[in-house]
């Protein structure tokens, strides 16, 4: 397997812990969070991996986005 770069590495990163943040969620709502969560990062896997400054502004934008939905008074996305 090849070695993963910086941002890559960065990228994985985010989507684990939005899937650990996932199991935060109550149960019944808990495949919502998951399927846009999916649905966010399939949206930009068209970005080529070597444009740089799309990558680290989506990598910011999931952070923040991930930071919002982490609230405990978020209980169910659509």
């Amino acid at each position: 397997m090849a070695r993963l770069s910086g941002l890559q590495r960065d990228v994985l990163s985010l989507y684990r812990k939005c899937l650990r943040e996932i199991r935060r969620k109550p149960v019944e709502s808990r495949d919502n969070f998951r399927t846009y969560a999916r649905a966010e990062f399939q949206k930009n896997i068209l970005v080529g991996k070597k444009d740089f400054t799309a990558i680290e502004y989506l990598l910011r934008k999931g952070h923040r986005q991930l930071e919002m939905y982490s609230s405990p008074g978020i209980r169910n996305i659509r």
